[in-house]
């Protein structure tokens, strides 16, 4: 019983997979905000009501997405060859996160922008992202960024950097070249001023 209960979970499993794997390719062709449900179930081979069955909403499914998109974030970020010396880590930590922000447009746009109206992630899913969040601020302060108003200006320099490049020079290196620059010009800061 147990078994048979186990290849019911795998093989649901695997149809959310595949769901939602058909959701980001329609995320990719027409934008995050455009995704349908109709397109989503002619996708997946199935008929739009079938779809209830494993998303009550629209919005489960795109707190679904969230939450793999985030599980691959912490994936990106935990394989990262971290170098030794703290500034240079946190280099590598945010051109890693950058670089994963502008690959995939549709999926940025879910994770880092609120373009949705009325979507919130769960508890749950949120909570993958703190974890990500978290990874990257531990960096932070390794290299002595350990005010949050410090933290805060350089998550909010790497967003900007990443949204200047998707919105003016897209498959470019027109901001993100800066990345590496503007870090060391916080972090040179934040250090100076802690240490006064």
């Amino acid at each position: 019983m147990a078994t048979t209960i186990g290849k019911v979970e795998q093989r649901r499993d695997a149809k959310i997979a595949t769901i939602v794997e058909a959701a980001w390719g329609l995320a990719r062709e027409n934008g995050i905000q455009l995704i349908s449900l109709r397109d989503l179930a002619r996708k997946v081979g199935m008929q739009q009501p079938s779809l209830y069955v494993y998303f009550d909403s629209k919005n489960a499914l795109y707190d679904e997405m969230f939450a793999a998109g985030n599980r691959e974030l912490l994936t990106m970020l935990s394989q990262l060859d971290m170098p030794a010396e703290p500034k240079t880590a946190l280099k590598t930590c945010l051109r890693a996160f950058a670089d994963f922000a502008v690959a995939d447009p549709a999926r940025n746009s879910l994770l880092f922008r609120r373009v949705i109206p009325g979507f919130e992630p769960s508890a749950e899913s949120y909570a993958i992202a703190r974890e990500a969040l978290t990874r990257i601020v531990a960096v932070m302060r390794a290299a002595g960024v350990t005010d949050s108003g410090d933290v805060d200006c350089l998550v909010a320099m790497t967003a900007g950097l990443i949204e200047a490049q998707l919105s003016n020079d897209p498959g470019g290196d027109r901001w993100l070249r800066h990345l590496d620059r503007m870090t060391d010009v916080l972090v040179d800061n934040a250090r100076e001023r802690t240490s006064r």
